[in-house]
């Protein structure tokens, strides 16, 4: 199993090392001048053993390790060490020295330029470099000549390799950066529904509490005008009813603080069934127990719910009932006791559904105060459907919320 491992990691090394690009390898100097000593040793040595003959004298060995120099900064500039390169092989084969010694330096030369520049370029040098040193190598020898055009082949070679190099580390690069926009692509994604799920649990807990305090303020207020506005003749059994409408307000709060919390414990939005009249997402059938509470209050609430058929997506149905929570909530909270309220929800075109809230309070005081969030939540709700929402006072007096959610039935309902 060990040796497995290392053999997996010595492949991932040697694969790391194919893909990088060369421009981009640490300890690039380092490693070219080791690679340029490596290539003048290998000429030497095929200076000595393959054509005795035409072993170099003083001045063609200095060409021949000169010619090795400029891979040093291969990297740095693959053409211009190139370029520097040509005269010192020129003038090695002009005097005809073994003209298969120099090919180490040649190829690693050709191939870093082909594997860094583009495939026009690439043609171009090669070409150049082939009639140099065949021109140069003909005008001393013919019968050389004809031999370095023949073995020319491994030049043309070597070319192909560096743009085949060339094109395989751009594909593993775009690869790569494909991988990486996908999963920042990803993560953004996670990020932008991180923020919608906190805005989404914000809005839920701002309508709870505002509603349940709302409510406990009212009928707070209802227990402690009776007693005292008459304390000689108190009224225990209103006392107690307002009491009791005060303990229900908290136990309905306190359940629904309840699931939300179980929500951001779980960390899964959609732990829930979604359909869970119970869950996290209230929808129009909750609505009777918005009145009754509304009612509790002192409010006169009139309720007209016509659902559409089939059933309505959970996002819209509990839209809708947030939507009607908050304006009751206003209603109650600026209207007073007595307030009369019509709420309405009914299809809208067979597309939409509309709910709107009608009241005769005063509406919001208009005493420079700074406005709260209620139809600010309002209008994020309805837009979160893709629907609207206009509030404002009404021209006879009061206070009207109107908005329109686009609705689509969920596949496979049933009327």
């Amino acid at each position: 199993m060990a040796s497995v491992s290392r053999t997996a990691r010595r492949r991932e090394r040697i694969m790391a090392v194919v893909n990088r690009d060369p421009m981009e390898a640490p300890h690039k100097s380092r490693t070219d001048a080791l690679i340029a000593g490596g290539a003048g040793a290998l000429s030497a040595a095929l200076a000595l053993l393959t054509d005795p003959a035409r072993s170099p004298d003083a001045l063609g060995w200095v060409l021949l390790v000169a010619s090795a120099v400029p891979i040093v900064w291969r990297r740095r500039n693959p053409l211009l060490a190139l370029l520097a390169m040509i005269p010192l092989l020129a003038a090695y084969h002009g005097l005809d020295n073994a003209h298969s010694a120099p090919m180490p330096q040649t190829w690693i030369a050709l191939y870093t330029v082909a594997a860094t520049g583009r495939p026009l370029r690439t043609v171009l040098t090669g070409i150049g470099v082939l009639a140099v040193m065949v021109t140069v190598v003909l005008t001393i020898n013919t019968h050389q000549g004809l031999q370095l055009l023949r073995i020319s082949g491994w030049i043309v070679a070597v070319l192909f390799c560096g743009v085949d190099m060339r094109v395989y580390r751009q594909y593993v690069a775009s690869v790569l950066d494909r991988a990486e926009r996908a999963e920042r692509t990803r993560e953004e994604e996670a990020r932008r529904r991180v923020a919608e799920e906190r805005l989404r649990i914000a809005r839920d807990l701002h309508d709870l509490l505002a509603h349940s305090i709302t409510l406990i303020g009212v009928q707070t207020s209802v227990a402690s005008h009776i007693l005292t506005v008459d304390p000689d003749r108190l009224d225990r059994a209103a006392i107690a009813a307002s009491l009791e409408d005060i303990a229900g307000t908290c136990r309905e709060a306190r359940a629904e603080l309840r699931t939300t919390l179980e929500v951001l414990r779980d960390g899964r939005p959609d732990s829930r069934d979604p359909h869970d009249a119970e869950g996290p997402l209230p929808d129009l059938a909750a609505l009777p127990g918005l009145v009754r509470a509304a009612e509790a209050a002192g409010a006169r609430v009139d309720l007209a719910v016509r659902a559409p058929a089939g059933r309505l997506a959970p996002a819209t149905g509990a839209a809708a009932y947030r939507i009607v929570q908050e304006s009751l909530t206003n209603a109650v909270r600026h209207g007073g006791t007595g307030v009369q309220v019509r709420v309405a929800v009914a299809p809208d075109g067979g597309s939409a559904l509309r709910v709107t809230v009608t009241d005769d309070g005063t509406g919001p005081p208009k005493d420079g105060s700074a406005p709260g969030f209620g139809i600010v939540g309002m209008r994020e709700r309805a837009r979160s459907t893709g629907g609207t929402l206009d509030a404002g006072p009404r021209p006879g007096g009061g206070f009207r919320v109107s908005a329109l959610l686009p609705f689509q039935e969920e596949v496979g309902a049933t009327p």
